[in-house]
């Protein structure tokens, strides 16, 4: 039980609060979008298990990936891996039964679901990597992210559409910009050591520009989203209320003073993806 609990703090498992209220938000619109009705609850808790299994799957496998790098970043040497508080066999007992929790879910979902299980394993494979060959690794995690609410339509309906895919943007870019935020802490270090991000590619000044563009594309399809789903007006408040946060949120940090990142990286987008989830299910009550 304590090598779970050292494993759990270092995937920050509580942390699945970002993605799981954006899967439970895709379940519900696809749900009213193609059946005019709410996902039953057999299909919210599988879409629970498939989103606590990828997840714990992936930061894990991204903590392995990454061992190395971060026993040489003083910000992350002391992670459990590079501490030595758990050892790589332990992790990939972990890491195997959170893919049996997704796989299992998936099936028990439809077969949709199953279908794109090689293309949703290969992100969460494959983001790891990306800082080593690309500054657009932010946008890869994004795309990663946003399996979450695709996953949660394809889970609750066994199909995607154009409204599915707008969300899938929503996430994606609202991701790609919150962590081109974090990375500035690491912009001096990816630099020394060979690896990508927005912030050692671009610097610190234009990558919180960038995190801004991409906040905006992102807030412009939450929008959207208003007038081409059944969502209303109550949705539509949601989204601005959002919006307002993430202005906060790039208030806290500017390229003389990143001191308030984790405020903004960590506080601020759980309200968010808490906050769309909330307004989305008062919507439809309404």
């Amino acid at each position: 039980m304590n090598k779970l609990k050292t494993i759990l703090e270092m995937i920050k498992f509580e942390h699945t609060v970002f993605a799981l209220p954006f899967a439970f938000l895709g379940a519900i619109l696809g749900s009213f979008v193609e059946n005019g009705t709410w996902p039953t609850l057999m299909q919210i808790f599988w879409i629970t298990v498939a989103m606590i299994g990828a997840r714990s799957a992936a930061m894990s496998l991204n903590r392995v990936i990454d061992a190395t790098i971060d026993k040489r970043n003083p910000r992350t040497s002391n992670r459990a891996i590079p501490a030595g508080e758990i050892s790589f066999k332990e992790v990939g007992i972990f890491i195997s039964v959170s893919f049996v929790l997704l796989f299992v879910a998936a099936f028990q979902l439809n077969m949709l679901a199953v279908y794109l299980l090689p293309l949703a394993v290969f992100f969460l494979v494959i983001y790891s990597y990306t800082k080593r060959f690309t500054w657009a690794c932010h946008f890869i995690l994004g795309m990663t992210i946003a399996i979450a609410p695709l996953g949660g339509w394809v889970g609750a309906t066994g199909t995607i559409s154009p409204v599915a895919v707008l969300l899938f943007l929503v996430v994606m870019f609202w991701t790609a910009g919150f962590d081109i935020i974090y990375a500035t802490q690491d912009a001096d270090y990816d630099r020394r050591n060979g690896l990508h991000s927005v912030p050692a590619r671009f610097g610190i000044k234009r990558a919180l520009i960038i995190a801004r563009g991409s906040h905006i594309i992102s807030v412009t399809a939450l929008l959207t989203l208003s007038f081409i789903s059944p969502l209303g007006w109550v949705f539509f408040v949601g989204a601005v209320i959002c919006a307002g946060i993430m202005i906060y949120e790039h208030s806290l940090v500017s390229p003389n003073d990143l001191s308030k990142v984790n405020v903004a990286f960590f506080t601020m987008n759980g309200i968010i993806s808490l906050l769309m989830l909330f307004f989305t299910i008062g919507d439809f009550l309404l």
